[in-house]
């Protein structure tokens, strides 16, 4: 499905881009009509710019409907996830610690009500270098 979406994605984007660049810009030029002519007919300047522009808002919204579609498509399977979980496993195969995830192993680290805290480390002196 997801493939499918994205050729037809893929020529939406194509035609809009012809598309635009058929147009005559507003600075004049020369357009699909060739630049002359008169009447108000469907091949006239001004019949030929109000297809354009309405080709182009047709094609920007179906690139726009398709490019949600491709974002929803994307995050379909995607279940929620959360930092505080841990894997069962780490990358290296090593077993991850016991506890669940990480809110668990903190609770389970602290110490029991009524027991005294432990006392921090003094932090170790820093060391200097000797000259020789």
């Amino acid at each position: 499905m997801q493939t499918v979406l994205i050729i037809i994605h893929l020529m939406v984007v194509l035609a809009l881009i012809g598309v635009v660049l058929i147009q005559r810009s507003e600075g004049g030029g020369l357009g699909i009509g060739g630049g002359g002519g008169g009447g108000g007919g469907f091949f006239s300047a001004r019949g030929t710019a109000n297809v354009l522009t309405r080709a182009t808002a047709i094609l920007a919204a179906l690139f726009f409907i398709t490019s949600l579609s491709l974002t929803v498509l994307a995050g379909w399977g995607r279940g929620p996830s959360s930092i505080f979980t841990t894997p069962t496993t780490l990358p290296s195969g090593a077993p991850a610690a016991p506890g669940g995830n990480v809110l668990e192993q903190l609770q389970g680290a602290q110490p029991a009500p009524g027991a005294a805290p432990a006392a921090p480390a003094a932090p170790a002196a820093p060391q200097v270098p000797q000259s020789q």
